[in-house]
């Protein structure tokens, strides 16, 4: 029950100990944030993948990511739906429109526009569900309400007085209902009509020409074997998708394709380096301070093994210690982040667990590096 020498090392002196824990806290913010905000990049960016209601689907070559997809032609699935295995075909059209602040009409701003046939199944959110009859009026919008406030107050708005007129591309609509998906790194705001007004806001589309086409298989069928039989017999000019393999596609363009991704995942590189190098100063410091003791240890039989082991149970103590503060005060962090950005950051066990387990090892390294000190300490050179 003797208490450790480590701890006895580390408290001595409490400016040190507390400039350590600041250092180590603060490397844990960093590389919190750092990673929730690359968390939120991707699951940010499939939300409508993950919304739409398919197995396979249809995605031109030419197109990066979902935001600004190249069209193809329609003629893709009903080649498909001969298939045995499919059950249904679905159109989607998306685009990027100039959409006018309704509150205030001299501000204007680029939205997300989707638009699909009303009398099919597309999408998996309870308020399109419910409200798909009301898409086939004309110039009808569903507007998503956790936009971007510089759009305009269109949830209040649609609350307090019903529906809410709106301009989209020089055309007026009409707000006739709510629906809730997020903003991601791409989207600020978006809206959902069906394919007719959808062809009215972009006039130069053609219905011929879509943007992303979703199939569904029959039950029990093995969508992997039917996605290659599809590849083998579609032309060159789409990409044939399971669900996992459409989000890996986006979530693969944002992470190797645009400079964010790289710039989340340096940060978090960063944020360990500044850790291991305050953490690396403060052990050492603390052994060069007692390079006496140690030696007298040394000269009374104690190997340099048990004395590592006093310099790496110090960078564990820290290590544990500077993470608990970084853990509480990125909580509150996330919660402002995502208030303020309507994307997903939360805080989850296994990113918890992560950065504890990066967290000790980059303490442990600084450790191991302040052990050459350690081993130097000749008794007969320091007396």
């Amino acid at each position: 029950m003797a208490i450790p020498l480590a701890w006895l090392q580390i408290t001595r002196e409490k400016l040190r100990m507390a400039v350590a824990l600041l250092g180590v806290a603060f490397a844990v913010v960093l590389i919190f944030m750092q990673l929730g905000f690359r968390e939120a990049l991707f699951e940010s960016a499939v939300r409508y993948h993950r919304s739409f209601d398919y197995d396979i689907a249809l995605f031109s070559t030419k197109s990066n990511f979902i935001v600004q997809p190249e069209q193809f032609t329609k003629r893709r699935l009903y080649q498909v739906l001969g298939m045995p295995e499919v059950r249904d075909v679905k159109s989607v059209y998306v685009g990027q429109a100039i959409w006018r602040n309704p509150a205030a009409r001299s501000e204007t701003r680029s939205i997300f526009v989707v638009g699909f046939d009303p009398t099919e199944s597309v999408f998996d959110i309870p308020e399109l569900v419910e409200g798909q009859e009301r898409l086939k009026l004309p110039d009808l919008v569903f507007y998503d309400r956790t936009s971007r406030p510089e759009y305009g107050p269109v949830e209040q708005m649609f609350e307090d007085h019903g529906p809410v007129a709106a301009e989209v591309a020089g055309r007026s609509v009409t707000v006739g209902g709510l629906y809730e998906l997020g903003t991601s790194f791409g989207i600020d705001a978006a809206i959902v009509t069906s394919d007719l007004n959808f062809l009215r806001i972009f006039p130069h589309r053609t219905p011929a020409m879509i943007d992303i086409g979703l199939i569904n298989l029959e039950p029990g069928a093995d969508a992997i074997r039917v996605r290659d039989e599809m590849r083998a017999q579609l032309p060159g000019d789409v990409r044939v998708y399971t669900r996992d393999d459409f989000i890996r596609a986006e979530v693969n363009y944002w992470n190797g394709s645009t400079p964010i991704g790289f710039v989340f995942a340096f940060g978090t590189v960063i944020g360990i380096v500044v850790g291991a190098i305050i953490v690396y100063q403060i052990l050492f410091s603390d052994v060069s301070d007692h390079l006496q003791e140690y030696a007298t240890l040394k000269a009374m039989g104690y190997t340099d093994r048990y004395l590592s082991k006093v310099v790496l149970q110090e960078a564990g103590i820290l290590a544990v210690l500077g993470f608990l503060p970084g853990l509480l005060l990125c909580m509150g962090l996330y919660q402002l982040a995502g208030d303020a950005t309507s994307l997903p950051i939360v805080m989850t066990w296994s990113r918890g667990v992560a950065v504890l387990g990066l967290t000790v090892g980059m303490c442990c390294i600084s450790g191991v590096m302040a052990l050459r000190k350690v081993r130097a300490a000749d008794p007969a050179d320091v007396f």
